[in-house]
């Protein structure tokens, strides 16, 4: 692919409110496939470090996108960009970006498109194998355990009462670890976490307050959203609640009672749980 074809297929992808160029540098680099030059919005690609066949031309499209990412958060941002340039809303621009590059077939997601023959379709049916280990392996039963841990927290914390010593102490001291650990333990069980997202994952979704919000994201990452995707859409929605019209916040209120009526529910199970486990007690 030359210059024009490079620039041509980013534009197909997502336009752009400032003109920007893409370089072929001819050169390759052991650094850097790229980069974004934000003074000039200047695309610099490193093509020498792309071999010529489908793959490279296939990751040659890749560091571009990534590039092209760049520069629509400058745009965003006037123009300009921080000093630290790999930001949430950064990640979250370019992996929407991918995504819309998949759907129009400017780049190929080897993660999911396998062809039916050759070595390579080998090594992605490995890779794949591979990743459904990882993820059963690691990302959830991992997330399972985290779980099992706050619920073995909250019944620690219900005896702590009972022998009158306090639970942040006895999370301190005793069990030697901070007591935003073993809060944030502790909602993944009550909120009833799926542990497919994993423990990283879970940890997020625990400091969401907003029920809704909380449901929204998770299903996001369970589809196969990008955490810093999934932030960032958050963050945004968020921000544009400070805006809302009347009926918007009527809305937001009638979520907010359901919301408290779920809750109100999950409370009185652990109750109806407190109570078996004291008669239990009691024999």
């Amino acid at each position: 692919m030359n210059q024009e074809q490079i620039k041509k297929s980013l534009l197909a992808i997502a336009d752009a409110p400032l003109e920007f160029s893409v370089i072929l540098s001819g050169k390759k680099s052991s650094k850097v496939n790229g980069i974004y030059k934000t003074d000039t919005r200047e695309i610099v690609l490193h093509n020498r470090n792309f071999s010529g066949d489908s793959t490279g031309e296939n990751l040659l499209i890749y560091t571009a996108i990534h590039e092209y990412a760049h520069h629509l958060h400058a745009c965003a941002r006037g123009g300009t960009l921080s000093a630290r340039a790999h930001t949430c809303e950064f990640w979250a621009i370019f992996h929407e970006l991918l995504e819309k590059a998949e759907e129009k077939k400017i780049y190929k997601n080897v993660f999911l498109n396998n062809d039916a023959s050759g070595n390579g379709n080998s090594d992605s049916l490995k890779l794949e194998k591979l990743t459904a280990l990882i993820k059963r392996r690691f990302l959830e039963e991992n997330g399972s355990l985290l779980k099992e841990f706050g619920k073995l927290l909250l019944n620690a914390n219900d005896l702590c009462e009972k022998i009158g010593g306090r639970f942040e102490d006895y999370v301190n001291r005793i069990l030697g670890i901070p007591m935003l650990a073993a809060q944030t333990a502790i909602k993944t069980y009550q909120y009833d976490l799926d542990t497919r997202v994993g423990v990283d994952n879970m940890r997020y979704l625990a400091g969401i307050r907003n029920e809704d919000d909380r449901a929204d994201a998770e299903k996001a990452l369970l589809t196969g959203k990008s955490p810093d995707s999934v932030k960032n859409s958050l963050k945004n929605k968020n921000l544009s609640a400070l805006t809302q019209t009347e009926d918007d916040q009527k809305l937001r209120l009638q979520k907010e009672k359901t919301r408290l009526e779920r809750t109100i529910i999950t409370l009185s199970r652990r109750l109806e749980e407190v109570e078996e486990e004291l008669e239990k007690l009691h024999f």
